[in-house]
């Protein structure tokens, strides 16, 4: 997930954001926009360029972007709902936080209790005989997320 902020958007700045947001790791196909004007013909032939498909979304249809609205929406109730930016840059601060927390620590229905991004430590944790008892040479360690909005939990080797 590539997040930035910007106050006044335009068509070069989103194909900047585009380009860094495209890498070689992940095969994109489609880019599925909406019909803002930042998204001129000029702005879809270069996207075409870095070899995607370009989909339009139907006119008046929020549902038609069902994903991006969702994830707007997570954005909006599990983060932005609870604290007010300050400035473009604390709302960068903010979302760049969120989206580490949302990929590293929290679980996600699609992947059982998986994270789209696993800790370091999951090898550890994997190797237990029970999910209820901790291998004595770890500790659970919390850290807060966000001001303690979230919490994050991870394993630690211990020096006990």
């Amino acid at each position: 997930m590539h997040i930035n902020v910007t106050a006044h958007p335009s068509a070069a700045g989103t194909l900047q954001q585009l380009r860094e947001a495209i890498n070689d790791e992940v095969r994109y196909r489609y880019l599925i926009h909406d019909r803002d004007r930042i998204f001129a013909k000029s702005l879809d032939e270069s996207i075409g360029r870095l070899g995607l498909t370009v989909l339009k979304s139907p006119l008046f249809s929020p549902m038609a972007n069902a994903i991006c609205e969702r994830v707007i929406g997570t954005i909006r109730r599990e983060c932005l709902d609870w604290l007010i930016p300050l400035s473009e840059s604390h709302l960068r601060s903010i979302l760049k936080e969120w989206k580490a927390h949302n990929n590293g620590a929290r679980p996600h229905a699609s992947l059982g209790p998986g994270v789209p991004d696993p800790p370091a430590m999951a090898a550890l944790a994997a190797n237990q005989d029970s999910g209820h008892q901790l291998d004595p040479h770890l500790a659970l360690q919390l850290s807060s997320v966000l001001g303690g909005l979230h919490h994050k939990y991870s394993l630690v080797t211990s020096a006990r």
